[in-house]
């Protein structure tokens, strides 16, 4: 998957300024797809310039003027090309699991204070998806929210995001407890 691809689907649901699309990416998106904020204005670009996204200008009174921008038809055309690919196996790329691989040969102390480090932002995460799931359901029972509300999608990979982090939280709870069993 492009960048390009995470950000046609985050503009599906309404205008969004590079300044708001940076918001939405590090509240939603980021659990799949990281991207800095460098990154995601110079996308837009792009994706303006090749007829992907339309941008509009809004004059501002009281701050700079900013621009919006929407997902166009070819756009949408793009994402359905994309959506008819094969999926890729997603790779994990993470130090600690580096630093638990060695955990023999270091410091088991040291390595339980990263381990809680990581349990501690995990739960954290988890909690800010939880929360951003309520919102989207707006009080209705999830089950009844799955099969009737209007937009689907962003509560699915929100709920992904909410699982994935609840499992990295609980997988460090349990090196932890292996690593004080084996040092007591």
């Amino acid at each position: 998957m492009a960048l390009r691809h995470a950000v046609l689907a985050a503009l599906l649901d309404e205008e969004l300024s590079g300044y708001q699309l940076a918001k939405a990416f590090d509240m939603g998106v980021a659990n799949f797809w990281h991207a800095l904020p460098q990154q995601l204005y110079a996308e837009l670009a792009k994706l303006e310039k090749e007829g992907l996204v339309a941008g509009r200008e809004v004059v501002q009174d009281t701050r700079p003027n900013k621009r919006l921008f929407r997902v166009t038809d070819d756009g949408l055309a793009e994402l359905d090309r994309f959506a008819a690919l094969a999926a890729k196996p997603s790779f994990i790329r993470d130090d600690l699991l580096v630093k638990v691989q060695a955990a023999d040969h270091l410091d088991a102390a040291e390595l339980i204070a990263r381990l809680t480090e990581r349990a501690e932002f995990a739960e954290a995460k988890a909690a800010q998806f939880e929360a951003l799931l309520k919102g989207m359901r707006g009080g209705r029972p999830e089950g009844e929210f799955l099969r009737y509300g209007e937009r689907i999608g962003p509560y699915l990979t929100c709920r992904r995001g909410r699982d994935f982090e609840r499992a990295n939280h609980d997988w460090c709870q349990e090196v932890i407890a292996v690593l004080r069993e084996r040092s007591a």
